[in-house]
């Protein structure tokens, strides 16, 4: 199949771009040409700006097309309405974000999405990111209707994840010790490693799959207690998880997602329990979680042993949290 990556060289980008070759599809990237230049030598890359830069694609055609970094519905638009002649296929990455209450578990694809009071605001914050990619999803379904995949992943992670949202536990973990951890170690914890997001995608392109699907893992529901379990037996650390109280985490402004990454706050479960069931049924394949802990420290390890974590809690702020919540007790 001849496709065409809109992106292809950040994070999931690079997953789709080896997973393609590999499957052994005729493939050309639309980039700005900013980031990771050079990385694929061995596709052809097209050098344009999707915002008002799209010219170059204007006499190309393509069997299918994967949008990986669609966040503006004016700008989601404007590619696939170009690009609606120009293939039979077109794949919309999303973001689980979509919906509109946070806090409702298990949510199918059914759930409402949210929205905005001005449907034109163009600046991304964490109020406006969901509604931004509804409208982006809509905008697509409208361009090529009946002829595209929405796909809304949770928290993707693994190699080449920009976030460490994930990689700060087991790069955690794996030091041992007394390890800060929020108060409810019951609360759900999803996540999808980038390699099976993009094999599914390109899978599903191959088969021509249609619709909008969750894209999470893992298959069953897991607690947060029990990933970190996983990451203990995978590391063989001899850490001691350490709950601390919300009033604690408030009084010294310790965060869900930011400072505990991949944690969310009691109101907002839903996001880390969405039902990923359809997707199942589509055959989504997941690696079990050890083997995503594992992947992720090495890929760490070979890389960027060296460079601090981007987020969750520095050591020396870890270690003033756990003696003031000892000093408490």
């Amino acid at each position: 199949m001849k496709l065409l990556i809109l992106g292809g060289t950040i994070f999931v980008g690079r997953h789709l771009v080896k997973m393609a070759v590999a499957r052994g599809h005729d493939l050309t990237l639309f980039n700005r040409g900013e980031h990771n230049p050079g990385l694929f030598p061995d596709v052809e890359t097209i050098h344009g700006d999707r915002d008002g830069g799209l010219d170059a694609l204007r006499d190309g055609c393509w069997d299918a097309v994967i949008d990986t970094c669609g966040y503006v519905p004016r700008i989601a638009r404007a590619s696939a309405e170009l690009l609606a002649d120009r293939t039979a296929h077109y794949t919309f990455i999303s973001s689980i974000s979509v919906y509109a209450d946070a806090s409702i578990r298990r949510m199918d694809e059914s759930a409402p999405v949210g929205v905005l009071d001005d449907p034109t605001v163009e600046e991304i914050t964490g109020e406006t990111y969901g509604p931004l990619k509804a409208l982006c999803e809509q905008a697509v379904e409208r361009a090529l209707p009946g002829r595209s995949l929405v796909v809304r992943p949770g928290l993707i992670v693994g190699r080449h994840d920009p976030s460490d949202r994930f990689t700060y536990w087991p790069v955690r973990v794996a030091r041992g010790g007394d390890v800060l951890v929020p108060p409810d170690l019951d609360m759900p914890v999803q996540f999808i490693h980038a390699r099976d997001l993009a094999d599914w995608i390109i899978r599903s392109i191959e088969t021509n799959v249609t619709g909008v699907f969750n894209a999470v893992g893992p298959a069953l529901p897991m607690t947060l207690g029990a990933f970190l379990e996983y990451c203990r037996s995978a590391t063989e650390s001899d850490a001691r998880f350490i709950p601390v109280s919300e009033a604690f985490m408030t009084e010294h402004g310790v965060e869900y997602w930011s400072d505990l990454p991949m944690c969310v706050p009691p109101g907002d479960m839903g996001m880390n329990d969405a039902d990923c069931g359809k997707a199942i049924e589509a055959r989504l394949a997941l690696n079990p979680t050890t083997w995503i802990i594992r992947d992720t420290l090495a890929w760490r390890r070979e890389t960027l042993a060296d460079r601090p974590l981007t987020t969750g809690l520095t050591g020396e702020r870890e270690a003033e949290l756990l003696d003031a919540w000892n000093a408490a007790r």
